[in-house]
Parts: C-alpha cells; sequence; structure tokens
C-alpha cells in the first residue's frame, strides 16, 4: 500500500516540507483546540516530533502486512494515551488507511460479572483488595483474545463487533453497552495503564515499593501478578508494536489524577478529594507498581516516549 501512496512517500522522504504537511497541521491544529489545547507551537512541535514520526512508520508497517497492525499503547494517568490515539488515527485516515481504537477498559467484566467477583473475593480473602475495577483480573481478556485474532485474519471484508464499556452506569461502577461495529481497520490501537506490562519474578514482592506495605497488600500484588501471567500474556503476543508513555516521575499520576478531577468538579459539580485521588492512584501502584511493572518496559518497548512534568514531551527513543 504504501508503494501507491504519493502522499505517504512525499511525507516520508520530505517531512514538514511535504506539499501535503500544511493541510495536516492544519487538521491537527483543529482537532487539538477542540480538546482544549490552545498552545500552538506545543501542538506543532509534538506533530513534528511524534505524532508524524509515529503515524508514518505505523503506515509504512502496515504496508508490509496482509492483516491488522495492531498497535499497543501504554499509558497511565496524564500521559495522554487518549490524545495520542485521536491524533493518530486522524494523520492515519489522511494518509488512507482505516483504524480502530480499543481500551482495555472496553474489555471490563459486565457489572454483574465484577459483583461476583467481589462476592468470591470475599469469601477467599479476610480483606479483599479486588473491590474496584482496573486491575488485572477485572477484564474479560478472552474477548480481547478474540478481537485481537479476529484482527490477524486475512479476511480484509470482515466486520468486529468492538466493545464498549460506559462508566457512568451503576452510579459510577460501570457496565457494557452495545458493542461497536466496524469493518476490519488497517490499524488497530489498543491502549490502556498496563497494555504490554510483563509478569516479574514473585522474589520482587519480599521487598517492594510503597505503597505495597501490608501482608494484604503484598498478597494482592502477587496475585495480580499472577492474573497477568496467567491471563493477559496471550493478548500482548497479539501487538505487531508497543508505545510506552513514561513519565518523568510515576508519582507524577497523583497530581494529574488530582488535576482531571478539579476539572470535572467544575463541569458536573463533584469528585473526588485529593486524599481520595490519592488513594485511587494508590489501588494501581498495589496492583501492577511503576517501579517494577512499568520500568522495564523501556528497556523492551518498540517506542518510549518519556512525559515532562507540564505534560510535555521529553526524550523520544526507540529499542528496534
Amino acid at each position: 500500500m504504501a508503494i501507491d501512496n504519493p502522499k505517504l512517500a512525499s511525507l516520508i522522504t520530505q517531512g514538514k516540507e511535504s506539499p501535503f504537511y500544511p493541510e495536516l497541521q492544519e487538521r491537527v491544529q483543529a482537532v487539538c483546540h477542540s480538546l482544549g489545547f490552545q498552545d500552538q507551537k506545543a501542538i506543532v512541535s509534538t506533530l513534528e516530533r511524534l505524532w508524524l514520526l509515529l503515524a508514518l512508520d505505523l503506515a509504512t508497517e502496515t504496508g508490509k502486512l496482509p492483516r491488522t497492525f495492531i498497535q499497543g499503547i501504554l499509558g497511565g494517568q496524564g500521559t495522554g494515551k487518549t490524545t495520542l490515539s485521536t491524533i493518530i488515527c486522524l494523520l492515519l485516515k489522511e494518509l488512507g488507511f482505516s483504524t480502530a481504537s480499543l481500551s482495555i477498559d472496553d474489555l471490563y467484566l459486565t457489572y454483574a460479572e465484577r459483583q461476583s467477583l467481589k462476592q468470591e473475593e470475599s469469601l477467599k480473602n479476610k480483606n479483599p483488595m479486588l473491590d474496584r475495577r482496573g486491575p488485572p483480573g477485572t477484564h474479560d481478556f478472552k474477548r480481547g483474545i478474540e478481537i485481537l485474532k479476529q484482527c490477524w485474519q486475512e479476511d480484509n471484508l470482515a466486520e468486529i463487533a468492538l466493545p464498549r464499556f460506559d462508566k457512568s452506569k451503576f452510579a459510577g461502577e460501570g457496565d457494557r453497552i452495545e458493542p461497536e461495529i466496524v469493518p476490519k481497520p488497517d490499524i488497530l490501537l489498543f491502549e490502556g495503564w498496563f497494555v504490554g506490562a510483563q509478569p516479574i519474578d514473585p522474589s520482587c514482592f519480599e521487598h517492594p515499593p510503597e505503597p505495597i506495605i501490608t501482608e494484604g497488600d503484598q498478597q494482592f500484588a502477587q496475585e495480580c501478578n499472577q492474573r497477568l501471567q496467567n491471563n493477559y500474556l496471550p493478548l500482548w503476543q497479539k501487538l505487531d508494536s508497543l508505545i510506552v508513555l513514561y513519565p518523568e516521575d510515576y508519582h507524577l499520576s497523583k497530581q494529574w489524577r488530582y488535576e482531571a478531577e478539579v476539572k470535572m468538579i467544575a463541569q458536573k459539580g463533584s469528585g473526588m478529594s485529593k486524599a481520595e485521588c490519592d488513594r485511587f492512584v494508590e489501588y494501581f501502584w498495589k496492583a501492577l507498581h511503576p517501579e517494577l511493572f512499568i520500568t522495564p518496559l523501556t528497556k523492551t518497548a518498540d517506542w518510549v516516549v518519556e512525559i515532562n512534568s507540564d505534560h510535555g514531551l521529553g526524550n523520544i527513543y526507540r529499542n528496534r
């Protein structure tokens, strides 16, 4: 596909000097403005340093395959994975490629299934920790594997039912809604806070980092690690590439989570306090701690994008 694509060829060889670049930049700026980003210099810099390079790379790699290219995107709170997905989809569409997005959140078990899971955990553990959605164990991983297998098939006329999840249902507990039926895309962006994370040696939990403190914390962390080993690796094995959005300090997740909550309170009149936000973020750290599960990926992921405290780009490097 790349060989017969003049726009792609021009952008690869000429970059921002391509006659097609100004129109792309204008479209990206319009979308960024609609998302609330107004810093023109930052938008253009990110387009040139990351978004365009990644889109061109994806387009080139996709052209080599007779099936859907599956791009994994790992990023925590505030790292910009949703914005990245939105802009990459826009650029790829302009290059003539069809795209679709799937979040690990879309694979959550139904409300009824998670209620049953809570009851099972209460009977099994004195201090059950799997009491909210998010960690390994709260997803329909079999459905995820089925979707990625469909993407790997060479039937380009097939349709795929992408699951969707509404977090507002059941007073914020959330529930699955009707799937979105889409033609099998050229490229699937599969994003989430631990997409691609690998299980670690259980000995790492003998002296774990905070907030894994109590015996119950350690048990929860070990169980999440085991679920990652048992259930999620078949998902990651279907990824053709992995991008890690890596904060310069993972503690920034608390600040970014609270900043998002403040905006929500301003819009809807309610939200979590600073202390509640901190506990929320720490719950995910107890499940899969960034030092133990995310940092190692910076040595193996195809792309690593460092995110500064102001949400700007730091270093960008590739391991392939």
